[in-house]
């Protein structure tokens, strides 16, 4: 886990603070656990973590102006300085719009800027500290710092409307410290803080302007290309070398064996369309996109490119044979990684401390099984499906813009797939509704179907795209909820619609961000539940370059079926792949419920034992039994949210994690600094005082 913490200090704070960094409360020296000091005085910033040396990079022009910029960036050290002289004026939005993935950080004098990304998967975190402001890009040193207990309020909304940005606000697990929305940046002046936007939000008091569709998809190609070559431009990293042979076992098995992955650059291949076009691209652009001479296969030039075939769940062979034809590429070096039972979600609960919990937390054993084949700089496709795919929210902006014949097709493939005539006239009675009600009445019916226990939703695709055509629905775990917990976000919510009055907001556009927010933190849970030492994971679909591109779709291509297929196709056409496998792109009839019902099934027991005395219900948001309940009867077949089981098994993983911990994240201290530092102390019967 890599992190950035620096703090801002009021003059009466810089005053107290000595040549030797920053000072707590009882005048001791505080500085992170295995940090590195990037600048000093009055307003430090450490980088903490097993940050490669080209990761780490700071500019200056002079003692009080610096940038820092923390990641893979493709700005030059010239760009960099450019970009800190334009930002003394106040502009933020170009420090966000190199490619690559990384946290830009601008001190001119006293005035400290942290951008947040945009998709959400490099956050920025602040909280009160010492008068000041200490902000980091992980919550829990900040945690630490000011011994934080945990955010019941928050928990109880992570489940009951994880989807919902009025339910979850700016809070975090951790009382106290609070998150940046994504597009947004922290400006502190002095210690006294500011959140400031620097992306524009489509609202709907003006209709969305005509966009031209070759020309969108040509700058996500651009956008695309550009985010895969930044990667294969840096610096090339070899791991920790081979301690030595082991009998009977081979480089490849040794390297598996021991969690380090293959020297060079490599790249997921499902057979989906997100993976193989990065891997496409990343084999196709000019350069060495592979392995190191003398490393791996020796080849040099060749892309390791990693399919995971799973023998315990079927029905996805059509994906694995054209994953085989895509590596018939003589630039790629295809590794095809099997997994049985072992690698069943559910199936290894043992697992790192995360920043924060996340669903993801219950499939780490299983992706971290493909991670420990790939290469030490590995691409992925996470983030194309939130990227790419139109929310069916997006329904209603359609109508609010008058283009009613643009939601012939995606309704047809509904119709489709239901078998029922009636579909089309629910679906745009659906939408029209959702474009008619105001963002208030959205969050008001909300808090009165999680006050009254109401989320029996209809089944199936047509089902699904019905419940999410609303300013804001119930997750699947809520229906698990005490009524105290439900009782409290459903305050939440109350008062933020009593907040909200007649903001102007699209609700397409609003579903799809809050959506893509979601994602993008469980995928930085996931970066931390299954990281292999050092490799880094690149998701390139989450680059902020990336993300401006594919907002820039027309609406109406992106509704009509198959259309990310079709707009990967036509990237890699651009970049001058034709000779795709027959069927690439085509949906997957196999679903991951498969395998996290097989998962539950083979796992019943042992996540029954976990649920004997929850944190959970010590923290007041579920009932032991009636989650021992829900596992035995989603172990036994019946029609459950699998996703709601999901979020409540990693949850209280996190929690058992978290309250477990020995360490904390500073040092100086007379007596170590943690979070929640009392435990969890049993909360029933009465709703939280911050509600």
């Amino acid at each position: 886990m890599r992190w950035l913490v620096g703090w801002s200090s009021t003059a009466a704070g810089a005053a107290r603070i000595g040549s030797a960094g920053a000072v707590g409360y009882d005048g001791e020296t505080l500085h992170p656990v295995g940090s590195q000091l990037l600048w000093g005085d009055p307003d430090p910033l450490w980088a903490v973590g097993d940050w490669r040396p080209d990761e780490v990079r700071v500019v200056k022009a002079d003692a009080q102006n610096r940038i820092a910029v923390l990641g893979i960036c493709g700005a030059s050290d010239d760009e960099l300085r450019r970009g800190l002289f334009t930002a003394r004026g106040g502009a933020l939005r170009h420090l966000t719009s190199w490619p690559g993935s990384y946290t830009a950080v601008v001190q001119v004098g006293r005035r400290i800027t942290v951008c947040g990304d945009l998709a959400g998967a490099r956050p920025v975190f602040h909280t009160p500290w010492a008068g000041g402001t200490a902000y980091a890009t992980a919550a829990l040193p900040l945690a630490d710092l000011i011994e934080a207990n945990l955010d019941f309020a928050h928990l109880a909304a992570v489940l009951a409307a994880p989807d919902v940005p009025a339910a979850l606000r700016d809070t975090t697990p951790y009382e106290g410290v609070r998150r940046i929305p994504p597009g947004h940046a922290l400006v502190l002046r002095a210690g006294v803080r500011e959140i400031v936007g620097y992306e524009p939000v489509a609202s709907l008091a003006v209709a969305a302007p005509p966009a031209d569709p070759d020309r969108a998809v040509d700058a996500v190609r651009d956008a695309l290309v550009e985010a895969v070559r930044t990667r294969l431009s840096a610096p090339r990293h070899v791991p920790d070398l081979d301690p030595g042979p082991v009998p009977g076992m081979g480089p490849a098995e040794r390297r598996a064996r021991r969690g380090m992955p293959v020297p060079g650059i490599g790249a997921d291949l499902s057979g989906g369309p997100a993976s193989g076009t990065l891997a496409l691209l990343a084999a196709g652009l000019p350069g060495r996109p592979g392995t190191l001479l003398g490393h791996g296969t020796g080849a040099g030039e060749r892309l390791l490119a990693v399919t995971f075939n799973d023998l315990a769940v079927g029905g996805r062979e059509a994906e694995l044979e054209r994953a085989g034809t895509l590596a018939a590429n003589p630039r790629l070096h295809h590794v095809v990684v099997a997994g049985g039972e072992e690698t069943l979600p559910y199936a290894d609960l043992d697992g790192p401390l995360t920043d924060e919990p996340g669903p993801s937390l219950v499939l780490a054993a299983r992706h971290r099984a493909r991670f420990a084949a790939g290469s030490a700089d590995h691409f992925t496709g996470h983030g194309a499906r939130q990227v790419l795919d139109a929310h069916p929210a997006r329904l209603a902006d359609l109508l609010m813009d008058r283009r009613r014949r643009h939601l012939v097709r995606p309704v047809a493939a509904l119709a489709r797939a239901d078998g029922s005539v009636m579909v089309p006239a629910r679906v745009y009675g659906a939408a029209r509704r959702h474009a008619r009600t105001p963002y208030r009445a959205g969050l008001e019916a909300l808090a009165e179907r999680l006050m009254r226990r109401r989320f029996d939703e209809p089944k199936g695709a047509v089902g699904a795209s019905l419940a999410a055509l609303t300013w804001a629905g119930p997750g699947p775990a809520a229906g698990w909820l005490t009524g105290e917990a439900l009782a409290e976000v459903s305050v939440l919510l109350q008062g933020a619609a009593d907040r909200s009055g007649t903001a102007a907001q699209r609700p397409g556009d609003h579903r799809a961000r809050a959506a893509l927010a979601r994602y993008a933190a469980d995928f930085r849970v996931l970066e931390q539940a299954a990281e292999i030492r050092s490799q880094r994971l690149h998701a390139p679909f989450l680059d902020n370059q990336v993300v401006r591109a594919c907002r820039d779709l027309p609406e109406a291509l992106r509704v009509q079926p198959g259309a990310r297929a079709a707009i990967l196709r036509a990237v890699l056409e651009g970049a001058g792949v034709n000779d795709l496998p027959p069927g690439w792109g085509a949906p997957s009839h196999a679903s991951s419920a498969a395998a996290a019902r097989t998962g539950l099934r083979v796992a019943a027991d042992s996540l029954v034992d976990l649920f004997v005395s929850p944190l959970l219900a010590d923290a007041g948001l579920v009932e032991a039994r009636v989650l021992r309940s829900a596992v035995r009867s989603a172990a036994a077949g019946d029609p459950l949210p699998l996703d709601g089981l999901a979020d409540l098994v990693s949850l209280e993983l996190w929690l058992r994690r978290l309250l477990s911990r020995r360490g904390t994240c500073w040092t100086g201290t007379p007596a170590p600094s943690r979070a929640v530092p009392s435990g969890i102390q049993p909360r029933k019967g009465a709703l939280a005082s911050g509600a």
